[in-house]
């Protein structure tokens, strides 16, 4: 682990293999100092992340089975397990039960299972979860199957209701917010009742946009800045209580 006092920001949610130049987009997280994880959709593209991020300062990478692929990809279920063992870090996996991808649900189950129980085995992970309209049946698998002492979750862009939020803050859960999240009143509303210590900032790029462009890691300061706006704090202070809130998780 770098030296978390040097941390510029914290994104613990971006997808750099998704930028033009994915080594590039590593290289300037480096130089900003921004703590991320950049997550992967299918094992097929973890050796490269694996192999760019081996002896970085603040870029992590994940392990991931994105529930939007799930149709397509399980069968890459058995790869992920092979290099389960080369990372702390999972994701991007969990649940969508939108309109687009509710037809392959109870595959996405029971490859979301499969991911809780293989983590819950190796103790120590830390996972970074997908739950869109699907947050209560997420919060089900990861009481059954994920032991608090037996790894994190970090709700990524959550979107869930309140009484949700207070669940998952009791399961052990963080939450890793956007800067998109706070342009509406009911993201707003939302973010005011999470725990201030289980707060975490991402940018969730290049899928936000910052400035007309998509948003990077080192867009992070911005979102922290806006959490701050919602929370009634500086950037600074909202900015020490994501590093503190990021050391917590890293134990």
């Amino acid at each position: 682990m770098s030296d978390i006092s040097s941390i510029g920001g914290v994104d613990f949610h971006c997808h750099l293999d998704l930028y033009p130049d994915h080594q590039a987009a590593i290289a300037k997280a480096e130089a900003g100092r921004i703590y991320t994880l950049t997550v992967t959709t299918t094992p097929k593209a973890w050796p490269r992340n694996y192999e760019l991020t081996q002896h970085t300062r603040y870029v992590r990478a994940a392990l991931g089975l994105h529930p939007q692929l799930v149709a397509d990809r399980s069968s890459e279920l058995c790869l992920w397990d092979r290099h389960l063992p080369e990372t702390r870090y999972v994701g991007e996996v969990g649940l969508d039960a939108g309109p687009r991808f509710y037809k392959s649900l109870e595959a996405q189950k029971k490859v979301f299972r499969h991911i809780l129980e293989r983590c819950a085995e190796a103790g120590g992970k830390i996972l970074t979860v997908h739950s869109v309209r699907s947050v209560p049946a997420v919060l089900d698998m990861i009481e059954a199957h994920l032991p608090r002492e037996r790894g994190s979750v970090v709700l990524h862009w959550f979107t869930g209701s309140r009484s949700d939020a207070r669940r998952a803050a009791a399961l052990g859960c963080y939450f890793s917010v956007n800067a998109e999240m706070t342009r509406t009143d009911r993201g707003r509303e939302l973010i005011g009742s999470l725990p201030r210590d289980r707060i975490l900032t991402e940018t969730d790029g290049p899928f936000t946009k910052q400035q007309g462009r998509a948003a990077e890691p080192s867009d992070a300061p911005f979102a922290a800045s806006a959490l701050g706006g919602v929370l009634g704090l500086s950037p600074d202070a909202m900015t020490k209580v994501i590093v503190s809130n990021l050391r917590a998780l890293l134990g």
